[in-house]
């Protein structure tokens, strides 16, 4: 099934078609070497060096198929990845050679420039997922909470002008299908047929190219926020403060009071920042699965239906009129999700800035320990948002913050940390 190219890390997929000696070299999941595993190549214009259904930057890959349709974009631009190298390296930690814990995206995306610089050299079109760079951020709760008091500047994570030290990372992400089919209890078969089916048949090889295991969804990625040392992350013995966030537009940007994600999210920085200036680290992901993944316009048609029904919005009907509309209460599928904090080389979460029973069973089912949970203060909550929040604690989404008990702690402890 396949020759030698060059070296033996260089072995290719002889089922591609060889152009110019540059055939697929293969992606191996799971090995701890970079080469061992081989290099993700999404490439359009070198077909022959394919080894991945799908292509790179995710949903932004039909804006690229517009720009060089248009002329904007030379089909066969290559990326220039001159000290393109994150801004403060990450890892490599154990989790990244474990095919159990990391499925949905490439640990090894940050630094392709320098781990397969020999191969990019000899003509592989190898391009990062992952990029992590340094940043402020500054938002205005965050000065809100420096005028009441509750924030200090402190020169390091704090500035005097309010905005926030940062180092941040941006994931697109990349499927290993057989551990992403495990991971939801079904057959690879059964995976890859429903991505044809509802994607339209855009990508026909998930379903005749059983040889090429790996799958460049065309979703949104997430951005990784850390306040304070990122290689704390590791540290079990470090307090780390976090909150894995799921993209809401209409509050996070917008500021509606119909739902609770932007003062959820802002407390969590708040958190973050005060977690970091007293000797910890901080933590929020961010990842973009808008209104539960059902997309904003499902998002704003049920907010019609709930707003119109008989009686007005009520918790009682809140979950109903979602599924009358898409079928389904919630597409975000916490499955996925652990794999950006093993990426982090992460193994204990002392305070999880979160309510959600369905991210913290996904984070404790993944072997990490969740010490604490830290629920979002009542005076937070938003008038127009009190429906959701009784909707979702009445189903089971939310609890009101309380730690798990000492059989829960004692399960997490017990696995293989």
């Amino acid at each position: 099934m396949s020759t030698k190219h060059r070296s033996a890390k260089h072995i290719r997929l002889t089922s591609h078609p060889v152009e110019g000696g540059h055939g697929a070299l293969p992606i191996r999941w799971g090995r701890a070497d970079p080469h061992e595993r081989g290099p993700i190549v999404g490439s359009t214009f070198t077909r022959s060096q394919r080894n991945v259904i799908g292509t790179h930057s995710g949903s932004y890959g039909v804006y690229r198929a517009l720009a060089v349709a248009a002329g904007a974009l030379p089909r066969d631009h290559r990326a220039d990845l001159t000290d393109t190298m994150p801004a403060d390296p990450l890892g490599p930690y154990s989790q990244w050679a474990d095919p159990k814990s990391i499925v949905a995206m490439d640990p090894f995306g940050a630094i392709v420039a320098e781990v397969f610089k020999d191969e990019i050299a000899e003509g592989y079109d190898i391009r990062p997922t992952i990029a992590v760079t340094k940043a402020h951020i500054d938002m205005p709760e965050v000065r809100q909470a420096t005028a009441a008091g509750r924030l200090h500047a402190d020169g390091r994570i704090l500035l005097a002008n309010g905005s926030v030290v940062v180092t941040k990372a941006a994931i697109e992400p990349v499927w290993w299908l057989p551990g992403v089919a495990e991971r939801f209890g079904v057959s690879e078969g059964d995976l890859r047929r429903a991505l044809f089916e509802e994607t339209g048949g855009m990508y026909p090889e998930l379903v005749t190219r059983g040889d090429l295991t790996v799958f460049l969804p065309p979703i949104g990625g997430q951005t990784v926020y850390v306040f304070g040392n990122p290689h704390d992350l590791a540290n079990p013995a470090v307090t780390l403060t976090a909150r894995v966030h799921d993209e809401c537009n209409g509050s996070d940007v917008f500021g509606s009071d119909i739902c609770t994600c932007r003062p959820y999210l802002t407390h969590a920085i708040e958190e973050c920042i005060l977690g970091a200036q007293q000797g910890g680290v901080g933590l929020v992901v961010y990842s973009r699965k808008e209104g539960r993944a059902l997309g904003e316009v499902t998002k704003f048609l049920v907010y019609n239906a709930r707003k119109r029904q008989k009686g007005g919005d009520s918790a009682d009907n809140y979950f109903l009129r979602t599924e009358c509309v898409a079928g389904v209460q919630d597409m975000r599928f916490q499955e996925l999700m652990p794999d950006v904090l093993h990426w982090l080389g992460i193994r204990r979460i002392h305070r999880l800035v979160s309510m959600s029973n369905l991210k913290y069973d996904a984070i404790v089912g993944s072997a990490i320990e969740v010490v604490e949970r830290v629920k979002l203060p009542d005076e937070l909550i938003p008038a127009d948002a009190r429906v959701e929040m009784d909707a979702k604690k009445a189903a089971g989404y939310y609890s009101d913050g309380e730690a798990p008990d000492a059989q829960q702690i004692a399960a997490a402890k017990g696995r293989d940390l």
